[in-house]
């Protein structure tokens, strides 16, 4: 999954960063102001943007009202010093998902990151379930058929993303797009050696095979 944080306050958004990248396994661009905000929100496929209100260039409340008004479904999480009731309103009728009030725990932070990229996918359970394979999102934990599965950090990410899409074909380059940040080098083979290393790894014993190619299309998880 892949998450833009919109933070003026560099040292923070560093923290919250680092926690998402290595806790939550996610990618993770970060901006600190608002109108380059808006423009890396409308021109790159997030999973879900965390939105500081008080802003360089245009403030939050901004970014989200016109993030909303061209009919952008990503989850938003506010990231706000004021709590006071007529602000959170005002936040959540802009089209805010959640918010949080600086300063927080990080690790809460998190749950409420997760929680909200699942809401986004329709997964209300931490647990996602595709044939015979469950998935758990809260500490990365695969089991096919009841048996563990030990797989690398990008590999789980390739499978927990098509697991929210199952019976949908997901591109090379949609996947690229979602696990991977702005600044990532660019190689042309990798999502099909992770697809291998799934493959050989989920598909190991038995008689069904998870992953589907879709020549010139992509991959597919079937029900």
């Amino acid at each position: 999954m892949r998450v833009l944080i919109i933070e003026d306050e560099v040292r923070l958004a560093e923290n919250i960063a680092e926690v998402l990248r290595e806790s939550g396994g996610y990618a993770v661009d970060i901006v600190f102001d608002g109108e380059e905000g808006l423009y890396m929100a409308e021109s790159n496929p997030y999973d879900l943007i965390l939105l500081d209100l008080m802003l360089p260039r245009m403030d939050g409340i901004t970014v989200l009202q016109k993030l909303r008004g061209g009919d952008m479904d990503v989850p938003v999480l506010v990231l706000t010093a004021r709590d006071e009731k007529e602000m959170i309103v005002t936040v959540l009728n802009a089209g805010a998902d959640d918010y949080v009030t600086k300063p927080f725990d990080l690790g809460e932070l998190l749950a409420r990151a997760k929680a909200l990229i699942r809401r986004g996918k329709g997964q209300r359970s931490p647990v996602l379930r595709v044939g015979d394979i469950e998935i758990n999102t809260a500490d990365h934990s695969v089991r096919r058929a009841g048996t563990l599965v030990s797989l690398l950090g990008m590999e789980y990410r390739v499978l927990e993303y098509m697991a929210h899409r199952p019976n949908t074909v997901v591109s090379k380059t949609e996947l690229l797009e979602h696990l991977y940040d702005f600044n990532w080098e660019r190689f042309s083979n990798v999502i099909e050696v992770y697809i291998s290393g799934l493959r050989r790894k989920l598909d190991e014993g038995g008689s069904e095979k998870l992953i589907q190619t879709l020549r010139g299309q992509g991959y597919m998880i079937k029900r």
